[in-house]
This record gives C-alpha cells, structure tokens and sequence, in this order.
C-alpha cells in the first residue's frame, strides 16, 4: 500500500511540474543501425562519456524495442502507431512501405506539440513520407544522401535542396547534423526563449558505409585485433555486471549471413571480406587484420557521434535549457549485416574508412554489436529490434543511474510527449498501441502492455508477458517460442513444449495483423506505378 501511494504521489508531482508554468523541452536523439551493446553505458568497449554521463544521472530501459528497420521505426517514433497503421511498412495488398503515405489523422508529434506552444527542430536523417516543415518542423536539416559522410550530394534546408558538398571541403556529417541542430537551438534562445522546443535529432552513424575521421578511427586502431568472440564476451560480462543482462550469451550462427545477397559487391570487396559470422580462429591473418579496421571505424563513429552529443548538451547548458529539457537517445534498429556497395564505389587500395572505400559491418561484428542478443537488424529476434534507451531530464526524473526492466518500445514515445506537454492527439485518430512511460520515471515495472507486436519483410514476432513468438521468413518461417525472462537471448526454442502458447500467441499475432492492415487500407492511395526494371 505504501509503494502505491508514493507511486501514486510520484506521478502527480512529476505531472503538475509539467502541466505548470514551464512545460519541458524535449531532445529526442536517434541512432542510426546502432547495436544494444555498443556505448559503454551497455557494455561496449567504445568511449562514450557523454552517454555514460547522461545514463549514470537519468534511466537505462533495458528490453527497449524498435522496428528492425529505419522508416518503420521512424514512422512509429514520430507518430505513436506500428508502422503497418499508418503505411510505413508493407502488409499484403497495402500500397505502403517505404514508399507510402500516412493517415491524415497520423501527423507527426511536432504537428501535435505545436497546437500546445513547442517550437519544433529537426537535424540529421528523415526517411518519412512528406517534407519536415509540411510535418510540422520549424526548421530543418535533412541529410538524405545516406552514401557519403564526407561530400553528400543531396541535403536540404528548409525544404530547401542545399548544394552538393565539395570533395575534401571539411564536411563530416555527424558533425554537420550536430551543427544545424547547435544553430537551430541557439536561434531559439536568441528569438524564442519564451517558447518550449522539441528538437528530433537524427545521426545517420553507424550506418553504412563505415566512413570516419582518421583521427577517430586511430583512437581504436588495435583494440579490434582480438576478434568479435573475445569482444562479445567481454561485453557479455560487463552487461552482467551491470545489471542489463541475466541471460547466457547467444551463439554465432555461422549459417546465417547478410539479409539481402550481393555477390558482385562481396567479390568486389576482396578475399578479405567475410560474409558469415565465423570463429574468428577460422579466419586467415590477413582477413582478421581487415575485419578488425572495420570494427575500428565503426566504433570511430559512435565515438564521434558521442562527442557531437556532448556539444549539443553544452549548448543546452549554456542557454539554461538542459535542466528542464527531457532527452531520449535510442537507435533505430539492431546493428547491421548487410553487405553491399553503393554510393561512389569501393576503391580497395584507399584507406579504410575513406571517401572512396565503402564498408559495412557485417554479420561478424554485427554479432559482437548486439550482444548479447540473437540477430540482426530486418530480423525480429531480439538482436534485431532492441535498443538502449537513455531517459535523462533533471528537472523531472530524480532517479540517477537506475535501469527499468519493463518492457516498452518506441510506439510509447509519443504517447508519453503527449502526456508530459498536455497536447492532443488528432480528432480522428483511432485508439494508439502504445503507453505513456511516465510511470516509469518515477518506478520500474509500472506499465503494461497486453502484447508487442513486429512485421517486417515477413519476420514476424509477437511478446505477451515474458513469452515472444517469433519466426524468420528465410529460415521457412516455422515460430518459434522464447521464455524472455531467463532466455533474453533466444537460445532455447521451446514450441514444441508448449504447442498451446504457440497456438495462443500465433492467432493473436494474426488477429493483430488483419487489424492493422484493414486499418491501413482506409482511405489509402492507390498503389504507386512500378517504374519498368525497379524491383
């Protein structure tokens, strides 16, 4: 009864500060194909004092979901609705997916934040459907060349197309996002200071191509040397150690490679490369010194987009915003498989991590990236669709360095945004998935959902409690059972113990699906024209 009553004392005062004088600012920050173990706050190896600064004086959520892939999830993250609501992932015989447009009663929140006073700002990757200032963004930075962090040829301002970047100009895009987001904040102290901000900002790091400072990448030059089965272990026992984890670590599946083949592109990156999750002994010496200079850039890159956070929160001190401004910093998806080329190809004799190479992770270090859990981003095992989740808002949250085990996922931001500001959803939108964290601020294990529910490219996964349902369309589909709470890393199936649940969970994930497509086909578009030869 006394834990009740504090709970209930908790949230009342948290939510009469908000619904006071001073509504809070709101910093949500996004990484791009981000593995759940990379930051140091999670277990990784890479140096990211930021974060870690932010964790240790705010929340870690610990089974924080997302999509498995980018759009989705940030289709759902801006409006509080699995993507398959509102057309942003493919369902049989809905013209969506990456290409498809939302509900009119789906705006994105800063049209929602707006009605309440929030200016809003965006820096950094979109990949939504409309433009930012059309959703409702006051200003905006958007990178949409995902192919070159040092001279991207399409980039825009206001809606704005921007010219493309010289060769060798000086431009490195995770500073360039963090940039534009530091001249938007600073235009707002200077002209709107009377007004809350929400800020959306988007890092394209990780994400292929592995592209890096070389002064960034020289900081991990050796530490990778050691292999992706020594680096996994070692985070495996720092996540233990912290709390975040009590499940065994998941094998390497070395029968499992990148999602999508492209055997020209693998041909093309040389005998170095390594399509599959091998034991690192089974590898040649000159492939391990390859791999290990990947891994190298992509911690270069966290690192740097750690760095580039750090600037932001500065900014936020300096103009007297920090302590009442709430930040969320997540990941999109999993870490990446995918192996391919694209941009302006792949030079081999360049230097690694250069303009003219184009790398990815792989499935090797992907492994090591989401450890300690099983798969990749596309897939929806839990490698696939966890991410940290860091909640930090002095002003608010008076916990410090706590984690929260339960279960919650980016369908819950917008929900919690509303509940925080007092804004509104559209008048015509239909009862949202998600839940307000607002409860979970103040204590661990405070909110509930009935289910969590995945689709993407047929990957199907549904969580009731501490079971998960889930199947891979490439692995012939057949479900397969998990008992969260002692296996968060999938490594015991046991369908074949308990049929009833597998029966149980797979009609809900059906009767979910029919809902959320017939949903979807409401007032939706025609079906946009196949250009002749486009897959």
């Amino acid at each position: 009864m006394k834990q009740t009553v504090f709970l209930l004392a908790a949230i009342l005062g948290l939510t009469l500060a908000v619904h006071g004088a001073e509504k809070p600012n709101i910093l949500l920050i996004l990484a791009d194909d981000m593995g759940y173990s990379d930051i140091g706050c999670y277990g990784g190896e890479i140096q990211t004092p930021n974060l870690d600064k932010l964790a240790a004086d705010g929340l870690r959520f610990t089974q924080f979901y997302n999509t498995a892939r980018c759009w989705p999830s940030r289709g759902s993250i801006l409006t509080g609705y699995y993507a398959q609501q509102i057309r942003r992932d493919s369902m049989p015989g809905v013209p969506g997916g990456n290409y498809g447009i939302r509900p009119k009663w789906a705006p994105l929140v800063p049209e929602l934040l707006r009605a309440v006073g929030y200016r809003s700002y965006h820096s950094g990757k979109w990949h939504i459907d409309g433009r930012q200032l059309e959703g409702g963004f006051d200003r905006s930075y958007c990178l949409e060349d995902h192919s070159r962090y040092f001279a991207p040829n399409a980039h825009f301002e206001d809606d704005q197309k921007l010219p493309p970047v010289a060769t060798n100009s000086g431009y490195y895009a995770t500073i360039a996002i963090a940039d534009y987001a530091i001249k938007y904040l600073k235009e707002h102290a200077e002209k709107h200071q009377d007004k809350p901000f929400f800020l959306y900002l988007c890092f394209t790091s990780p994400h292929f191509p592995l592209q890096a400072l070389p002064e960034d990448i020289a900081r991990y030059r050796d530490i990778y040397r050691q292999g992706w089965d020594s680096i996994r272990e070692q985070r495996w026992k720092r996540q233990k150690d912290m709390g975040i984890v009590t499940c065994p670590l998941s094998a390497l599946e070395p029968d499992v490679g990148p999602p999508y083949d492209f055997p020209a592109a693998i041909a093309r990156l040389g005998p170095c490369e390594v399509n599959r999750p091998l034991p690192w002994s089974a590898l040649s010496e000159s492939q391990r010194e390859f791999q290990a200079a990947k891994m190298a850039i992509h911690a270069a890159m966290v690192d740097r987009m750690d760095r580039e956070i750090g600037r932001v929160v500065e900014q936020l001190k300096a103009m007297g915003a920090f302590e009442n401004t709430l930040l969320l910093f997540l990941s999109d998806n999993g870490a990446s498989a995918e192996m391919m080329i694209r941009g302006d190809g792949h030079d081999p004799s360049a230097a690694p991590g250069s303009a003219a190479t184009f790398l990815c992770l792989g499935p090797g270090w992907s492994s090591a990236a989401n450890t300690p859990l099983r798969r990749h981003k596309v897939w929806v095992h839990e490698g696939g669709i966890s991410t940290p989740l860091i909640v930090h808002w002095p002003n608010g949250v008076k916990a410090r360095g706590e984690l929260r085990h339960n279960p919650s996922h980016i369908i819950d931001v917008v929900p919690t945004l509303l509940e925080l500001t007092g804004a509104r959803w559209h008048p015509d939108a239909p009862p949202a998935p998600g839940k307000s964290l607002l409860p979970l601020f103040a204590r661990d294990n405070t909110v509930s959902h009935d289910f969590l529910w995945w689709l993407h490219e047929n990957n199907r996964a549904i969580r009731v409690g501490d079971w998960k349902l889930v199947s891979a369309a490439k692995q012939g589909g057949d479900w397969e059972l998990y008992n969260l709470k002692t296996d968060r890393s999938e490594t015991r199936n046991v369908a074949a113990e308990h049929p009833d649940k597998v029966k149980e969970l797979s009609e809900l994930w059906q009767q979910k699906a029919d809902e959320y497509r017939a949903l979807a086909l409401k007032d939706a578009p025609p079906a946009p024209k196949q250009k002749r030869n486009q897959p």
